[in-house]
């Protein structure tokens, strides 16, 4: 089974984001063990690091053991969380020992609008690859979060949408075997 360190760049309790990637991770029981890392950690700040904060130690030990990275973004604004550039700025740190190089990565969002976290996503996907993390281009993940697309236990209620994402994940887990061979 491989291992995904999946950041979750809402921090609220009823993030759609989070419900989506807990809804992935039934979908992919049995091929992917997903890790959630909180993102709750201080802003970067270089003078941490002579006792660096529990969260930020946590956060670089889930992504550096795990096979692949999987990001879920809301859109804020039109780009990212402030949460996910945050924790790649403490991942990107101390210098020399970057958590990211080489990690094979996906990105998936979900948000009210028809245009799911499209513009978001496409800001990070810049900031993935100057990370040096590889990417997996397609199929995409643009996610329109209707009202009880995914029920209290974590089902997605639409068959269509299920399907879709089952081969997303198939492509993610092939995706990376392919990167880490």
């Amino acid at each position: 089974m491989l291992k995904v360190s999946v950041l979750v760049g809402s921090l609220r309790k009823g993030s759609v984001n989070r419900k989506l990637v807990e809804a992935l991770a039934k979908l992919a029981e049995g091929t992917l063990e997903f890790d959630y890392p909180s993102l709750d950690l201080p802003l970067y700040n270089e003078d941490l690091w002579a006792d660096p904060p529990k969260g930020v130690l946590a956060l670089k030990k889930s992504v550096e053991a795990a096979d692949a990275v999987l990001f879920a973004t809301p859109e804020y604004n039109r780009s990212f969380s402030p949460a996910i550039q945050n924790a790649i700025d403490w991942g990107s740190r101390p210098w020399g020992k970057s958590s990211w190089p080489g990690k094979p990565a996906g990105i998936v969002g979900a948000a009210g609008g028809k245009i799911g976290t499209a513009a978001a996503q496409a800001h990070l996907r810049s900031v993935v690859a100057g990370q040096g993390m590889i990417l997996m281009g397609q199929p995409e993940v643009y996610l329109e979060y209707p009202e009880g697309l995914i029920d209290e236990s974590g089902t997605i209620t639409d068959e269509a949408t299920q399907n879709f994402l089952k081969g997303y994940l198939e492509k993610f887990t092939d995706f990376i075997g392919k990167v880490s061979a």
